[in-house]
């Protein structure tokens, strides 16, 4: 543990150190997936509600 937690109570330490364990495990996935090809550049819209395309609003 950081000198920054220390001072924290035990059931905030196990949070960070849960989250932390989580973000591995999604950066490990994350590296196992597939490149998408021909896909969109920039934030994911259905994550973002940016449905735009060369200034056209697009829909499914």
């Amino acid at each position: 543990m950081s000198d920054d937690t220390k001072d924290l109570p035990p059931a905030a330490q196990r949070a960070l150190a849960e989250a932390a364990e989580r973000r591995r495990k999604a950066e490990a996935e994350a590296k196992d997936m597939p490149k998408e090809l021909g896909g969109r550049d920039g934030p994911d819209p259905a994550r973002y509600g940016d449905w735009e395309k060369k200034g056209i609003a697009i829909d499914f």
